[in-house]
């Protein structure tokens, strides 16, 4: 699955199947359900999973919380948009 196939299935009602936890994380987030999207990032305790963990507290505003989550990921605190970092999470979690 690609980038524009992975926007394309935001049209459904459930994210497609044999998604892994952290991309249907960020596809719950793209239908603007923060709830799913965080229950389907805790699923995942790897780095990516975390990752995505601290782009959802990042969303909801929770600055301290993201940055214990990008620590957790390994990763700098993400400084760009959140437009931009969603996608840039997206392409790497379909690698």
């Amino acid at each position: 699955m690609d980038i524009s196939a992975f926007r394309a299935s935001l049209a459904n009602t459930a994210p497609p199947a044999g998604l892994s936890h952290a991309l249907a994380a960020l596809w719950w987030d793209a239908k603007g359900d923060w709830g799913k999207a965080h229950e389907a990032a805790q699923k995942d305790d790897g780095p990516q999973g975390c990752a995505v963990h601290a782009y959802l507290h990042r969303v909801e505003g929770d600055l301290s919380n993201a940055r214990y989550w990008y620590n957790r990921a390994h990763r700098t605190p993400a400084a760009d948009g959140l437009k931009d970092e969603w996608k840039r999470l997206a392409v790497e979690l379909m690698g």
